[in-house]
């Protein structure tokens, strides 16, 4: 199994399973499949993916933390325990207001 995968049948907590980076961002691959993939990031304070669009649905669940999420110009700030999608083809971006844990679930069409 690869190294960022997850064990099936293996109990797990989402908070626990990524670290943060001192100046980083940490990926864990949680589900990949054709249909789609899920993944735990840990963003450090001040960390950001920059714009980008991609061509399926995405959910970020901010599992730790607190985070800017940009869709289309339009900044949503969310912390632990919020959800928000990010629409197929519609640009977006995120940023680390504070250090943050999240799930993204992508879904292709």
């Amino acid at each position: 199994m690869e190294k960022n995968s997850f064990e099936p049948g293996n109990k797990f907590r989402f908070t626990e399973s990524a670290d943060y980076s001192t100046d980083g961002i940490v990926s864990k691959r949680i589900l990949d499949r054709p249909v789609g993939n899920i993944t735990l990031f840990a963003f450090d304070k001040g960390q950001r993916l920059s714009e980008h669009s991609a061509p399926f649905d995405a959910m970020v669940q901010v599992i730790d933390g607190t985070a800017e999420i940009i869709i289309n110009k339009v900044p949503h700030n969310l912390v632990a325990g919020d959800s928000i999608i990010m629409p197929a083809n519609i640009p977006h971006a995120v940023n680390a207001t504070e250090k943050f844990k999240m799930i993204l679930t992508m879904i292709k069409g």
